[in-house]
């Protein structure tokens, strides 16, 4: 039986009651009315729950769904997602480059002496082995992370992980994500294999190559359409893709039916907007934006544009990790949880020497109310991460993964983002590097295959194009 994840009505209901508690609205008679029929709560972890539920269900949490987007929050006014109501709650919105170069021979004479095609070059290898790092752990609870690493003598995680060395029964207790595990232990990595946090940078390269930086949103729907293929989505992105081939525009694919619009698909989305704003954080977050609402909402929205405008301000490579985040802060609202989220993962990340106390102290705090592939926990521990670390590059790609969540992109994230700071790919640690073997793999495009030097120099095309 196909049982296709992350769009069951019967599960959807579930995380969009959790989402509901989350942003201010008070589902407690719908969840009761659920729960009443004999409605079941959402998959931990997995996409779909293993049964299909009954066609009364199946209806019902149809009409749940509609009814609890129909419920007033009280945090509309604090978390907009409308661009211009973002810029008008946010102080201290970073000043845009006031005047556009008049040709293209003006920015390559600007822009070329700060960003190299290395610096790129060194950015895509380390969202790779950030990513690659978080891929056979992914899923898993904090606990069996750690457990897992341990005996090889790998934690906190300095290296790829390995099954060598680890026992019987702990492998049987706690299974290596199973798509990942023939692939990214370290004794199976053979270039980088596929994976959505690298599918979207590649979307957004062709994105700039087809439209410039004045893309629509429309423009990114079509483009997916045409590029992306279905089964590649996850969350957000696969509810917002069904959304569209039912004839919904944005932004209502971001909101239709969509619980998952404040997880972190449109954050792992965000890098090539800030790689190709370099010193423009406040462009890098518009462009962010208007990506990001093709899938998701507020705080979803904002994670991206945060990405983007720390990436910005890291391309220069004239400022270090905590200048970055604190711009990245600029742009995001500051009465919105993923502010105050971040706020306090910086907080944590000063006030302890034991990285794994700032862990539990933001599992305490996030764990039991938010999925693990909600935005607002992984950013902040992606923010604790790059600053405890002080943006080494091993420091921050271990930390991020060994706060458990959404683990490979945690790690692709603050992998990128310590890579841009280290500036060369000969900055980067060579048991990171070398088993990428300058490859990835992935289905969209003409990009299968294709060199992290290669997408280095694409990348510094589009930062260059007037």
């Amino acid at each position: 039986m196909l049982r296709l994840t992350w769009v069951q009505p019967e599960d959807l209901i579930g995380h969009e009651l959790r989402q509901a508690a989350l942003d201010g609205r008070e589902p407690s008679r719908i969840a009761n009315r659920w729960r009443a029929a004999g409605g079941l709560d959402a998959p931990a972890r997995s996409g779909a729950s293993p049964d299909r539920a009954s066609r009364y269900l199946r209806l019902l949490a149809e009409d749940l769904l509609d009814e609890l987007a129909d419920l007033p929050s009280s945090l509309t006014d604090h978390e907009p997602t409308d661009l211009a109501a973002i810029r008008a709650a946010c102080p201290d919105w970073p000043t845009p480059r006031t005047a556009a170069p008049e040709s293209a021979t003006e920015t390559t004479t600007e822009t070329t002496p700060e960003v190299t095609p290395d610096r790129y070059e060194a950015a895509w290898l380390g969202r790779a082995a950030g990513c690659l790092l978080g891929k056979p752990v992914e899923k898993l609870p904090l606990d069996a992370v750690r457990q897992l690493a341990l005996p090889t003598g790998n934690w906190p995680p300095t290296a790829y992980f390995t099954a060598k060395g680890v026992p019987e029964d702990l492998l049987l207790a706690h299974p290596w994500n199973r798509r990942s595990a023939r692939t990214s232990l370290a004794e199976n990595i053979d270039g980088m294999p596929e994976d959505d946090d690298l599918n979207y940078p590649l979307l957004n390269l062709l994105l700039l190559q087809r439209h410039g930086r004045d893309f629509s949103t429309a423009d990114v729907a079509r483009l997916w359409l045409d590029e992306l293929p279905a089964g590649r989505t996850f969350t957000a992105e696969r509810i917002a893709y069904r959304n569209l081939l039912t004839g919904l525009e944005p932004p209502h694919t971001a909101r239709h039916r969509n619980p998952f619009r404040e997880w972190i698909g449109a954050l792992i989305r965000a890098d090539v907007h800030g790689w190709t704003n370099p010193g423009d954080p406040a462009a890098a977050a518009e462009q962010a934006h208007r990506d990001a609402t093709l899938t998701h909402t507020a705080n979803g929205v904002y994670a991206a544009m945060f990405v983007a405008a720390v990436i910005a301000r890291a391309a220069t490579g004239a400022h270090d990790v905590h200048d970055c985040l604190a711009t990245g802060l600029r742009v995001v609202p500051p009465a919105s949880r993923l502010h105050r989220a971040v706020r306090h993962a910086l907080e944590l990340a000063h006030e302890h020497e034991d990285f794994d106390t700032v862990v539990d102290h933001l599992h305490a705090t996030y764990a039991a109310a938010h999925h693990w592939v909600h935005a607002v926990p992984n950013t902040a521990l992606v923010a604790a991460a790059l600053t405890h670390a002080d943006g080494d590059f091993t420091g921050s790609v271990s930390r991020a993964v060994s706060g458990g969540w959404d683990t490979d992109s945690g790690g692709a994230t603050a992998g990128s983002i310590a890579a841009l700071l280290a500036g060369h790919p000969g900055a980067l640690p060579d048991h990171w590097t070398a088993p990428l073997k300058n490859r990835l793999a992935t289905s969209v495009g003409d990009f299968n295959g294709t060199g992290f030097d290669t997408l280095a120099q694409l990348t510094h095309r589009e930062t260059l194009r007037p």
